[in-house]
Formats: C-alpha cells, structure tokens, sequence
C-alpha cells in the first residue's frame, strides 16, 4: 500500500477553489498511484493489444495539461511535450522513458498550469483552443482536465493493480 499524502477537496467553497482543490487531488492521486515504482513497473503495459501504462499515463496527462493551458491561454503554437504533431496517443508508448524524464515534463505542465490559472482574474477567463478552432473559459478548461484525470485515474487503478496488487483510493 502506497501512502496516502493527498490533501482531500473541500465540501465548501468558491467555485474556483473547488475546482482548483479537485484537479490538484486528482494530479496527486496520479502522483501516488506511480509512487514507490521501478521504471520497469511503471513501463509495463496493461493487457494486449494495449500499450497503456502507468508513465504513458504520465507523459499522457503532460500533453493534456499543455494543450489545456499552455496551448489555450499562452501559445497556441507551443509544440507538444511527446510528438510533432497534436498526437495524444504517442505520448502513451513509455517503453524508453524514465520516471524522471517522465514525471519532470509533468510537473513542468502542471506548474504552468497552476501559474496560468492563478493569474486569471477570473473562471471567465477565455482562451483560443486551437484543435477546436474556437474560444473557451477557463471553468471549461479546468472542467475538461479533471474529467481527463478522473477518467485516467481509473486506468491508473487498474495499472496499479496489475504491477504489485495495490488497490484503493
């Protein structure tokens, strides 16, 4: 059993610090479903014909958080993390990275993240999103991102389970 260091969301409050409390849960429930791994468990693959693993989550939530907030409210031409091309789906082969490597591009994106989103006056906050051609706030973007951690969060209970048995939270 890893430990459990999260700080759990708020059942009251702002609109904003609940929506700010819950993507920073759900970016430390990743953190800690990778916590205590070799880089060869966090590389290995969930069942064929998938090539999903733990650090392809990783490096996955890194060009998330990029296109969602780098991409939206900074550079619309910021290259992505893993590919030339807007290709979300090579960030997941893992199979030459390292947690360092890995976690060090994610933690970048999640702190330029975190700086874009505290320096908006506000969740009406609008940015251009370039793979839609179209404008969106920032409520809609933090939104999008915790759906997107929620949903791979459970691909990560998954993982984890296969790799030593660990289950929960």
């Amino acid at each position: 059993m890893t430990a459990d260091n999260r700080t759990a969301p708020p059942v009251l409050g702002s609109e904003r610090d609940m929506l700010r409390a819950c993507l920073d849960y759900h970016r430390a429930t990743l953190a800690m479903k990778c916590a205590g791994l070799t880089d060869e468990e966090l590389r290995r693959q969930s069942m064929p014909p998938s090539t999903l693993s733990l650090l392809g989550l990783v490096r996955h939530l890194a060009e998330v958080e990029r296109a969602w907030f780098r991409r939206v409210f900074e550079d619309g031409d910021a290259p992505m993390v893993w590919s030339d091309e807007i290709d979300f789906q090579a960030a997941y082969d893992a199979s030459a990275s390292t947690r360092a490597e890995a976690f060090a591009a994610w933690e970048a994106e999640v702190e330029t993240s975190r700086r874009i989103e505290r320096a908006a006056g506000s969740l009406d906050l609008t940015g251009h999103q370039p793979r839609w051609g179209r404008e969106v706030s920032l409520r809609m973007v933090m939104l999008h991102v915790l759906l997107e951690y929620g949903r791979h969060n459970g691909h990560a209970d998954l993982l984890r389970e296969g790799v030593d048995g660990t289950v929960g939270a």
